[in-house]
């Protein structure tokens, strides 16, 4: 039996179905009443035992000196590389490859730490070869992550991409958004002193602080929401309707005050609150909107007396002036002729004198012959 090796093949020798050895490129000639059998194989590819347990290969000094084996464990993957190029994920097993054509390189993974090592060049984690054995989370740049491990904090994380491992531990990742936040409470039933239940619409702006002390915390907002309601209360309902009502202005201030004394306890930082609107019922409105009339009405009513006292004291001091004064007297005379003259079209008079003559004498009180 004769046999031909190419330079890009090997051939594993086999006696009585027995692996006997390699056989590089090369001719070769056999017994043929010994029942010898030759499997050529692709020096391209990876070596698969022709079917049979790689273990039944070891022993060849020879064989193992062009090949790369390598024993992956259950929870490892090796990361393949032929001539400096990502190749593949290699799962448990045993694999072995020729170390002939093309040079073999592997990274060892352990995925029991899910986190993707710094010697690993992150220019391949986007390729579809480590697509199924990477995870990849996201945090934005107003954001905070909080990384856990199998339900266990970690650590936290700043806005970028972060990738890890598919493997036996869960990875989670829980973003914190750390921008400036509204609650708005609307149309909350509060009873004053005086036992009239109101409704306020009050707005509160807030941003987080510390993400990890709010992981601790089950509904955050709620709980925010109901912190917020039971301070309006307190203040409130210390106070009567008119007392509410000149010191609203007060009220966000009062509230921001105590809301910052529990801000450690929630992890976030209080920085904006204040009343929208205080609504009152039908009746109560309709009461003060008669309060308010009235009084409007009432300065009004002092408004024109006020005026019209200045009025007759102006006229009686002119009063007194022209009557201390003839000349004054007179120029007043000649200003209402003035006026008279502008007002009436045509004027006739009898007797003699000119026209501007007989006004005066009329003004005088002397009759006209």
């Amino acid at each position: 039996m004769k046999t031909i090796i190419k330079n890009d093949e090997r051939g594993l020798l086999f006696k009585d179905g027995n692996y006997v050895r390699c056989l590089k490129p090369g001719k070769y000639t056999f017994n043929p009443f010994i029942k010898y059998s030759v499997v050529v194989v692709d020096v391209n590819k990876a070596f698969d035992g022709v079917g049979k347990n790689l273990n039944l290969y070891i022993n060849d000094k020879e064989l193992l000196e062009e090949l790369k084996v390598i024993d992956v464990r259950d929870f490892e993957i090796a990361i393949h590389f032929e001539d400096g190029k990502l190749a593949g994920v290699l799962k448990s097993g045993k694999h072995a490859f020729w170390n002939v054509l093309k040079k073999h390189d592997f990274i060892m993974v352990d995925t029991r730490n899910p986190e993707v090592s710094a010697d690993i060049d992150s220019s391949i984690y986007n390729s579809i070869k480590l697509m199924n054995s990477l995870n990849y989370f996201e945090v934005g740049s107003h954001e905070k992550g909080i990384l856990c491990f199998n339900n266990v904090v970690q650590k936290i994380l700043d806005p970028g991409r972060y990738y890890f491992w598919k493997g036996p531990v869960n990875v989670t990742v829980k973003n914190m958004d750390l921008r400036q936040q509204q609650l708005d409470m609307s149309g909350q039933e509060i009873m004053t002193e005086d036992k009239i239940t109101l409704r306020l619409n009050f707005v509160c702006h807030y941003r987080i602080t510390d993400p990890l002390k709010v992981t601790k915390i089950k509904s955050l907002e709620e709980q925010l929401y109901i912190l917020l309601q039971l301070i309006l209360r307190e203040y409130v309902g210390a106070l009567k309707l008119d007392e509410l009502l000149q010191k609203k202005h007060e009220l966000g201030s009062f509230v921001l005050q105590k809301l910052a004394e529990k801000s450690d306890n929630y992890g976030v930082e209080f920085i904006f609150a204040g009343v929208k609107d205080i609504i009152l019922p039908g009746d109560i409105k309709e009461i003060l909107n008669t309060v308010l009339i009235a009084e409007k009405k009432a300065q009004a009513n002092v408004i024109t007396r006020r005026e019209e006292i200045a009025s007759t004291r102006s006229l009686l001091n002119t009063a007194k002036l022209m009557d201390e004064n003839k000349t004054l007297f007179r120029l007043k005379e000649l200003e209402y002729l003035e006026k008279i003259c502008e007002k009436i079209g045509n004027v006739s008079l009898t007797g003699g004198g000119s026209l501007i003559e007989q006004l005066n004498m009329l003004l005088s009180g002397k009759t006209v012959q």
